[in-house]
């Protein structure tokens, strides 16, 4: 969930470069509790929870149940943070890489490992797999892009470890305009998200909303047809 509420003049606003936003996760992750580093930190952690249980709600709209994990479908969660979705998604059926820039988050997920999860230290933009997946989820993380090449280049990578007839699921809000709402937070239109997809070859099927209290977070949810 955005954090957007708090801020002040965007136009104002210094953003961090990629190796600052970095060093601001991993320490945030360090620091915070297990829902709050990834969800919202002005939260506490029973609203924090709740944001939660409507997340997974929304996964299984977006995603569809599980499904035997002999079928060999695979997930990836592109920025897992601690490990909350990645975990769960595995819980589901599906067998689930996840992976994030900081290593401390990568280091409790591992801890808290089960069947069909496996973790990795990457950039959006490193990761290459020996393998396609059936769908990708990336909640909470392109908005925390703040470079627009970078944004862009993650898209555009992901998309390419989509199988055909695989989804995407991107988490931005559900706006006509991009905003810069915090140095570490810039939301991008959707538009814009559309743009970028359908030129990857995606067929874009909607906005799925979390509707949890006045929050404008949802998943641009595309599924792969060339």
């Amino acid at each position: 969930m955005s954090e957007q509420s708090s801020v002040g003049d965007s136009a104002a606003t210094q953003t961090l470069s990629a190796a600052q936003s970095r060093v601001y996760w991993d320490r945030r992750h360090a620091t915070t509790g297990a829902l709050a580093s990834g969800g919202n930190i002005g939260f506490d952690e029973p609203t924090n929870a709740m944001l939660y249980a409507v997340r997974a709600a929304r996964l299984v709209t977006a995603l569809g149940p599980g499904t035997d994990p002999g079928a060999g479908r695979r997930v990836l969660d592109a920025g897992c943070g601690k490990g909350y979705y990645t975990r769960l998604l595995a819980e589901f059926g599906h067998r689930v890489d996840g992976i994030d820039t900081s290593a401390h988050a990568i280091g409790e997920c591992r801890a808290l490992a089960g069947p069909r999860q496996s973790y990795h230290v990457s950039a959006l933009t490193d990761w290459s797999p020996p393998y396609l997946y059936d769908a990708i989820v990336s909640i909470d993380v392109l908005y925390h892009l703040m470079d627009d090449a970078e944004w862009e280049a993650s898209i555009r990578h992901l998309a390419t470890l989509v199988r055909l007839g695989g989804r995407i699921g991107l988490v931005d809000h559900d706006r006509d305009e991009d905003r810069v709402w915090r140095d570490y937070q810039k939301t991008r239109s959707n538009g814009r998200y559309r743009e970028v997809l359908e030129s990857c070859g995606f067929a874009v099927i909607g906005f799925i909303r979390n509707d949890f209290t006045d929050d404008p977070s949802g998943m641009h949810l595309a599924v792969r047809v060339s």
